[in-house]
């Protein structure tokens, strides 16, 4: 598949297509916060509007179907993981984004108008899946259009918008006390991406994995015209269908030797990543502060996190940044277990620092685990991360619980695992400057991008001036 890959460096790295394309993936991830957190309190204060938990009268012997809640939205976003990515690899990158948004769009906005408690736990698993559907598939869409140098810069611009959000949904919740106004306010929105059906582009990648050659040479067309580029005959003619075209399976990723050794360890890391994340992040109402306050802080925290890992992870790469902030993370939850209940303000900025390092692995998994897996399983490889992942959520607030018999167990359970998962990503291989791979047939990581790739690019460019090279990304 080298031939795809000069061609998209031809078209350039991060020029105007690529940033459009990186607009369109950050737009649905300030609705995804909105539906991953939304807790209140259950005093029942009668001049105030409903909460979730008054109405359905989650308190008492029912509070524990709070934490449960949580668990199913946590089961659908895992049930997402397992149909979208796969089938994403098999129909491709934009139908399943649009259908995932036309989803989460539908059943979220039916949340508001649910009658009953286990019909409401239902529609949140529906908009769980989605989610899983949107974030996964829309980083394996960026990752396959945007190059080397601008890719890690791109998927952590979409997740700051997930922590904008978070901070969006601390605001409207402490004006819209009405759960049902704010499920609406948080979902409505969605049904204006539905213009994505003229605009969102297919990734040409994967269209030549599949064969489909000529789709694929229209839309590097176009991507290099919005970059005011010019690809000559020649340089497309380079597309050729394979003899053979094979699709990957679920099964390469267990088969293939090198394929193995990454998903165990990426699956693992993706557990102890979610589980460390989802446990401090639902436990906002524990740390002794007011809960809008703290939520505003964990959101707004997240926003350096992602952009300090745009420096961490070109100056020292996937790998160290992997395992440092899986630790970092860890540890700082042990040393919560050991701060007195009686100091809140030092448990909230331990924990503010625990979700930092956790939200800055989160980041760096993304950009790691699309880089490991090769086009032909990327979104299955990834998809069974991410399923990893969703395990992790759908216990983090089960093993909650088991703090009405010590309120240290859950933290000393969710800083163990990171510990631990952070110094197995010792043994993956580097990925920083590699170029994508697209087959299951190499034993071994994509190779540098260096001179060898640059030189064929490099001599068709000085023939035709130069010009194209003007026109790649600066980031």
């Amino acid at each position: 598949m080298s031939g795809v890959g000069e061609i998209l460096k031809a078209v350039g790295d991060f020029g105007r297509f690529q940033k459009c394309l990186v607009l369109l993936s950050v737009i649905p991830c300030l609705s995804v916060a909105f539906h991953q957190f939304c807790h209140s309190g259950w005093v029942y204060p009668s001049e105030q509007p409903p909460s979730l938990l008054t109405e359905f009268d989650l308190v008492c012997d029912r509070k524990d179907l709070n934490d449960i809640a949580q668990a199913i939205y946590m089961a659908g976003l895992l049930l997402g993981s397992m149909i979208f990515g796969p089938l994403s690899d098999r129909i491709g990158r934009r139908p399943v984004i649009l259908i995932s948004v036309f989803l989460q769009g539908l059943f979220g906005l039916g949340i508001a108008f649910v009658p009953h408690f286990y019909v409401y736990m239902a529609f949140r698993c529906v908009v769980g899946a989605s989610v899983s559907g949107i974030t996964m598939t829309l980083l394996a869409l960026a990752t396959e259009w945007i190059g080397v140098s601008s890719r890690p810069n791109a998927v952590l611009t979409s997740h700051c918008c997930f922590a904008i959000g978070q901070m969006i949904l601390a605001g409207l919740s402490y004006g819209i006390r009405n759960w049902r106004l704010l499920e609406i306010a948080g979902s409505a929105p969605m049904f204006a991406l539905f213009f994505y059906i003229w605009v969102l582009p297919e990734s040409a990648r994967w269209l030549v994995t599949k064969g489909r050659i000529e789709e694929a040479k229209k839309v590097l067309q176009k991507a290099a015209a919005t970059n005011k580029c010019s690809l000559p005959p020649e340089l497309l003619e380079q597309l050729k269908p394979e003899k053979e075209v094979r699709s990957g399976s679920f099964l390469d990723l267990f088969q293939k030797k090198h394929l193995l050794k990454v998903t165990l360890i990426m699956s693992c890391a993706w557990f102890v990543n979610s589980f460390v994340y989802y446990g401090l992040s639902l436990n906002v109402t524990n740390f002794g502060l007011d809960i809008y306050l703290t939520q505003l802080a964990f959101g707004a925290v997240e926003i350096p996190a992602r952009f300090a890992c745009i420096f961490t992870l070109q100056r020292f790469g996937r790998r160290k940044t992997q395992a440092v902030l899986l630790v970092l993370s860890g540890l700082v939850c042990l040393i919560i277990t050991g701060i007195p209940e009686d100091q809140p303000v030092a448990t909230t900025v331990l924990a503010t620092i625990g979700k930092f390092a956790a939200s800055a692995s989160f980041s760096t998994s993304y950009v790691y685990a699309a880089e490991l897996f090769p086009t032909v399983v990327r979104q299955t490889g990834v998809g069974l991360c991410s399923v990893s992942a969703r395990v992790a959520g759908i216990l983090a607030p089960l093993v909650r619980l088991l703090g009405q018999h010590h309120r240290a167990i859950p933290m000393a359970i969710f800083g163990s695992a990171p510990v631990l998962g952070g110094l197995l990503c010792i043994l993956l291989p580097e990925t920083c400057g590699t170029d994508l791979a697209d087959d299951t047939g190499d034993g071994h990581p994509p190779a540098q991008v260096g001179a060898g790739a640059a030189s064929a690019v490099g001599t068709w460019a000085a023939s035709t001036g130069g010009a194209p090279w003007m026109c790649w990304g600066f980031l």
